[in-house]
């Protein structure tokens, strides 16, 4: 009887573990995927995680939010709002969190997260924001100079259902 129950512990340990490994890396950092922004003026993406591989884009916003969607060692394979995918070393990238308005025309800024408040400011497509949170329908960001609730819709580099 120890024999079958000893076995049947082993089988169950490495299911858990791995179920485990999918919410949160050993790393500590949050399963991909997730949000994190450009730390520097000028940043390569390059085809593989290593500097010995092709500059694929040279991206030059400090800033600019790109999603996490897998790591190998110290290289982040990110997507950008275009859809474009590569490696990224994690020393030119930031957890502080940002934006960029999306869509077409301006954006107004809200005084509160209630989209019938009064506008503060307006915001260009492709203005960079640091987000200061979200609720279900808006998002509190701050710009240079502006800072205010916007419709969620019209930013991307915060998911669906995120709140912070």
């Amino acid at each position: 009887m120890r024999f079958r129950f000893a076995v049947l512990a082993v089988a169950i340990v490495p299911a858990f573990s791995a179920a485990a490994a999918d919410k949160l890396p050993a790393t500590g950092k949050p399963a991909a995927p997730y949000f994190v922004s450009m730390k520097n003026e000028t940043t390569n993406m390059r085809e593989g995680p290593s500097a010995d591989t092709r500059i694929k884009w040279v991206y030059h916003r400090k800033g600019l939010p790109v999603e996490v969607v897998a790591s190998f060692d110290a290289w982040r394979r990110v997507r950008d709002m275009d859809g474009e995918i590569g490696w990224i070393h994690s020393a030119l990238l930031s957890r502080e969190r940002s934006a960029v308005v999306s869509g077409k025309g301006e954006v107004e800024i809200h005084g509160s997260a209630d989209a019938a408040s009064k506008a503060v400011a307006e915001a260009q497509p492709g203005a960079i924001g640091i987000l200061k949170g979200c609720g279900p329908a808006a998002c509190r960001v701050r710009f240079n100079g502006a800072e205010g609730w916007i419709e969620r819709s019209r930013l991307w580099g915060v998911h669906a259902g995120e709140d912070f």
